[in-house]
């Protein structure tokens, strides 16, 4: 059992547990360091940097289709595609960068930051949470694999019916699809269930739903918004894999099935997935803009109720992307009015940021500097996407470059962006070591050009009227100049992405040479996240915090002079927790996770090729869950009552709950962040 000494004085914590007799393979594994500390980890922090570095990985695999496609389309009748292997890279593109890049990466954010913003040593289900991740990782690689065993799916990652049948699309693409996408989905369920629960049952002391930062607050809502979701498209994978691998006719018109349902189920989950990638960004920009304009986020309330009305109303939209499937004028004007009000949730987070921006005192880093990019980029998505709740004008657009420029201004430019920020501003807390600030700013400034350049350009290639997912055009329809330079664009962004990579191993390389660690506060911020030493240490937090406020951390190191103005009362070194604490119990490596999520991938292969790999896919999955379940503690519970989260348990409630009983007297003394 991993047991990390932690100071007694602040909280009262039971004795270490007795390590018992190992039991073989159902012996949970020592890992302290080395390869096997990160392969059997079940440490929330571990978990998030391998969610990180996971998807970074396939957003190269992504960013190389991309760039595929552009150099396809720079010029006119370009050969370096045919037809066929083209619908496959921009099909893998797409699915590639929803489900393998943007989600996954805010998932390795939320991993990380949430049980520190809310005060917890780890989250609710510590090995649920090492299950998730590889469940997305061998889903990903699982569906990439497609491409040495016969192509990637060709149908657009909305995988439209008829075209994903076997009559049309005869190969096995769709199929790695279909179950790849099943096992990214167990990953994204079980994961929205543990951040659910960690949120709602863990959280600190005093901590509030509205003490919570907006970014833990953006989070909770894309869990239940993910819960939600999944289960449409998830019905829809299961009829898809019916139909092409036993027979079944659910998507068949000419046999009574209906290929309409296919959209209704994609779209029911495709358009809350827009709100799954960009509300979690929503709440890194609330966090990013307070610290660097030295203002509090204005509005909170607001914020936090726009992001509920935004997931709310995020599932009554689904359908404007059918607006030319012939559905009826009642259905589309519902739709059309719907899509005009969801703008206004959206709107106020806008004028919440604009208004805590202004009369700031704004320090321009890296961080700053991307977040700031969300505001101009995603309100230009935004209303182009306004214009599609007009029945008429969307007709017209809808199969265009210009739904292209849309959704990647809202995409890429509002979720990665501000992912690339977040990467600026909690790299110091994550590794202990800060980025080159000038290397960051060309990063950004190579990013921000190369993305308009690329598809800024397609607003106008598609009110031109050159159609989407076309592999190639012919001169003299006027589409030359724009696709050259949203060409050129793309090379950029590329470079943008080396230059990244470059400031990450020139920052290392200077931090071995001479290690300066930034401290626990380096760009004096308000969260919790930032009261507790860079890096986290394994444990989190010497003790578990009291809050009393919204931005706790914050108020305790500044006051108010008589004029209202902030005044610094403590140096963040001062208040930031510190302690020599014992006996805090955190949960113990499994390998088990491992095994359970390997053995789905082997199922999907039998299902495709030999149902003899589906029987031993069954037999690791069905070993790993046994396994899992009989798993023994490294002591009986009557001697550590303690949960599998890392919080240890007073015998009569909750260590959390012991602290909040402490005499106010107490907590006041002790320095909490």
């Amino acid at each position: 059992m991993a047991v990390i000494e932690a100071d007694t004085t602040q909280l009262a914590l039971p004795t270490a547990p007795k390590p018992t007799k190992p039991l073989g393979i159902f012996a949970r594994p020592v890992a302290t360091k080395g390869w096997k500390s990160w392969l059997f980890s079940v440490d929330h922090k571990r978990i998030g940097i391998m969610y990180g570095v996971a998807s970074m990985s396939f957003f190269a695999i992504g960013g190389s289709e991309a760039l595929l496609i552009r150099t396809q389309l720079a010029r006119p009748g370009q050969k370096l595609l045919s037809a066929a292997l083209y619908n496959q890279v921009f099909t893998m593109h797409g699915v590639t960068m929803i489900f393998l890049v943007v989600m996954p990466l805010f998932a390795a954010f939320a991993n990380y930051l949430i049980p520190l913003q809310i005060g917890a040593r780890d989250v609710a289900f510590p090995r649920l949470n090492a299950f998730s991740f590889w469940c997305y990782l061998f889903g990903g690689l699982f569906l990439n694999s497609s491409w040495f065993l016969g192509g990637g799916a060709d149908g657009g990652w909305f995988n439209y019916a008829p075209n994903s049948s076997v009559t049309f699309s005869p190969g096995h693409g769709i199929d790695f699809y279909t179950l790849g996408l099943l096992i990214t989905g167990i990953a994204s369920t079980v994961g929205a269930v543990n951040l659910i629960i960690t949120v709602m049952n863990l959280r600190a002391p005093g901590m509030t739903y509205m003490r919570m930062p907006v970014f833990t607050w953006m989070t909770f809502i894309n869990q239940f918004l993910l819960l939600f979701a999944l289960p449409p498209i998830t019905v829809a994978l299961f009829l898809l894999m019916f139909d092409r691998l036993f027979g079944a006719n659910f998507f068949n018109a000419a046999l009574g099935g209906d290929p309409l349902l296919w959209q209704h189920l994609f779209w029911l989950f495709g358009h809350p997935e827009v709100y799954i990638m960009v509300l979690p960004a929503f709440g890194m920009v609330s966090e990013i803009l307070p610290v660097f304009s030295r203002k509090p986020i204005f509005g909170y309330p607001f914020m936090v109720a726009s992001g509920v009305a935004i997931g709310f109303m995020g599932f009554g939209v689904w359908a404007h992307h059918m607006f030319a499937s012939g559905m009826g004028p009642v259905s589309v004007t519902a739709f059309s009015l719907s899509t005009m009000f969801i703008a206004v949730p959206t709107g106020v987070k806008i004028l919440n940021w604009m208004a805590t921006i202004y009369g700031g005192r704004l320090k321009m880093t890296a961080a700053m500097m991307f977040a700031l990019a969300l505001i101009p980029l995603f309100t230009i998505g935004g209303l182009s996407g306004v214009t599609h709740a007009f029945a008429p004008a969307d007709t017209q657009q809808t199969d265009t470059y210009y739904i292209v420029a849309h959704f990647h201004y809202v995409l890429f430019g509002g979720s990665f962006f501000v992912l690339l920020g977040g990467f600026y501003f909690w790299w110091p807390k994550i590794f202990g070591f800060m980025l080159d600030e000038k290397l960051g700013k060309w990063h950004f400034w190579l990013t921000f050009i190369g993305f308009n350049l690329t598809f800024g350009p397609m607003h106008m290639l598609g009110l031109q009227g050159m159609s989407r997912r076309i592999f190639t055009y012919s001169e003299g329809q006027g589409f030359d100049l724009w696709n050259f330079v949203a060409t050129i664009g793309a090379y950029i962004i590329a470079i943008s992405v080396i230059v990244f990579l470059v400031n990450c191993w020139v920052s290392y390389r200077r931090h071995k040479a001479n290690p300066v660690n930034p401290g626990p506060d380096p760009w004096d911020a308000r969260t919790l996240e930032w009261s507790i030493p860079s890096p986290t240490p394994e444990h989190n937090f010497d003790y578990v915090p009291q809050i009393e406020e919204l931005d706790d951390f914050w108020h305790r190191k500044y006051g108010h002079d008589e004029q209202g103005r902030p005044v610094k009362i403590a140096d963040a070194a001062d208040i930031a927790q510190k302690g020599d604490a014992k006996n805090v119990h955190l949960p113990s490596p499994s390998y088990w996770p491992i095994v359970v999520s390997a053995g789905l991938p082997f199922i999907a292969y039998g299902l495709i090729f030999n149902l003899g790999w589906a029987i031993l896919g069954s037999i690791l999955l069905a070993g790993g869950v046994w396994g899992w379940v009989i798993e023994p503690s490294t002591a009986p519970a009557s001697e550590h009552p303690h949960d599998d989260s890392g919080h240890g348990d007073e015998p009569d409630g909750s260590a959390d709950a012991a602290a909040a009983e402490l005499p106010a007297a107490e907590r006041e003394e002790a320095p909490v962040g």
